[in-house]
């Protein structure tokens, strides 16, 4: 079966090469780069086996993109404390959204009324409400791209109808093709970014419950972030023009 590899970074200025990529089940790092070719230089090298291959990368590549601190414990937060981060932003929170359904969505009268009329009467002064329409009239920025599956799952329409609500709020809502997201290579994580130095990893069980947070401060982790969230704002789609796709495919 395939390695699961993420890009950790690049010293090349964008041309790919060299990089770091990380296994995320092994934590095996894999450095590909310009082979070292000289001759003379490779009979200096010691423990060099047959089949190995010797590449040359820049120092800065491995100070700035090798993984670090792999004993690192998780800080793990409830679900109280995750909902003070967004009281307690500088100046931007941004998610990408990546599951299919949501079980504490499915636990709500607006899902079942959803479910059985197709659209929804949403409370514009819930406590949600409240907050970010506070949050963004300070000119602090909120968004979020959602991925979508073709055909959308029940559990994705509904949060798209609820996207009309929210973007009212001042939240910026996109959504992007999971084959798009698939071809991007974006991860399944599911997350939001908090001021481009804070990540919260939202960590569900088998049953798509929210269980708990993961903080996660790591500087070149929250680089992989950030340049996440910019890959995937420029791709992704304004859930108006969205939904017009999707009514015109259908």
């Amino acid at each position: 079966m395939a390695r699961q590899l993420r890009l950790n970074g690049t010293g090349s200025g964008g041309t790919g090469c060299p990089s770091v990529h990380e296994d995320t089940e092994s934590g095996e790092v894999i450095v590909h780069g310009p082979p070292l070719t000289d001759l003379g230089d490779i009979a200096q090298l010691q423990h060099l086996s047959d089949g190995e291959v010797a590449v040359v990368v820049p120092r800065e590549l491995l100070v700035d993109w090798a993984p670090k601190g792999t004993t690192r414990q998780a800080r793990i937060i409830g679900l109280d404390e995750f909902e003070g981060l967004f009281r307690t932003f500088d100046h931007s929170a941004w998610r990408l959204e990546t599951r299919r359904r949501f079980a504490s969505d499915e636990a709500t009268d607006t899902y079942r009324q959803f479910v059985e009329t197709g659209t929804v009467d949403w409370d514009v002064e819930d406590p949600y409400c409240e907050l970010i329409r506070s949050q963004t009239a300070q000119g602090k920025r909120v968004g979020r791209v959602r991925i979508v599956d073709r055909p959308p799952t029940t559990g994705q329409l509904y949060l798209m109808n609820n996207a009309r609500r929210n973007s009212g709020l001042g939240e910026d809502i996109r959504n992007l093709w999971r084959a798009d997201a698939d071809r991007l290579r974006l991860p399944s994580e599911d997350f939001w970014l908090f001021d481009s130095r804070l990540a919260a990893k939202l960590r569900f069980d088998d049953e798509d419950k929210l269980v708990d947070v993961e903080l996660i401060t790591e500087p070149a982790e929250i680089v992989r972030y950030s340049v996440i969230r910019d890959a995937a704002r420029h791709h992704a789609v304004p859930y108006e023009e969205f939904a017009v796709e999707l009514s015109n495919s259908e």
